[in-house]
């Protein structure tokens, strides 16, 4: 079953590269009592993730944070080294959090995993943005094609932000 507006987020814990090496980090820690946006993609350094999904959300990063967002996070079923790897290329790091959903526990426990074998990528997740206040779901956007990055893309969260 699919994660919906209004559902809480189930409790799970990622790795995150930081400056000071990796640590880890909780939904609690993430969500509570804050207003998050979080995106989601295949893979990290795959063509549609890097080269538009990511550079819209970093480019539009203040804008976000001008409509009441207090952070950003992009999840992805890869391990913290290639997640923190991704966030030094790309100029993300300390921008927005790079969470690696390692085992993909959380992908699979918002229902939201995506068996993309035929490309030989194994058990990823689906590609989506939501918008997340204190845990509970407010918004949530899922692309029908992985190869896109258009329902899910900052300029879609912040029309649904509004002014």
């Amino acid at each position: 079953m699919t994660i919906a507006i209004g559902d809480k987020l189930p409790q799970a814990t990622f790795k995150e590269k930081t400056v000071d090496g990796p640590v880890e980090i909780t939904t609690e820690d993430l969500f509570a009592g804050k207003k998050v946006v979080v995106f989601a993609v295949p893979g990290a350094f795959t063509p549609t993730c890097t080269l538009n999904h990511l550079p819209g959300y970093l480019e539009n990063r203040d804008a976000l944070m001008a409509r009441g967002v207090d952070d950003i996070a992009v999840v992805s079923v890869n391990d913290w080294h290639v997640m923190g790897a991704w966030a030094q290329h790309s100029g993300g790091l300390g921008k927005i959090h790079f969470l690696a959903d390692w085992n993909a526990a959380f992908t699979k426990a918002l229902g939201l995993d995506a068996d993309l074998s035929a490309g030989a990528l194994g058990l990823r997740s689906k590609r989506y943005s939501m918008l997340v206040e204190d845990g509970v779901v407010k918004s949530l956007n899922i692309e029908e094609n992985p190869g896109q990055a258009t329902v899910s893309s900052a300029a879609k969260m912040i029309e649904q932000l509004g002014a």
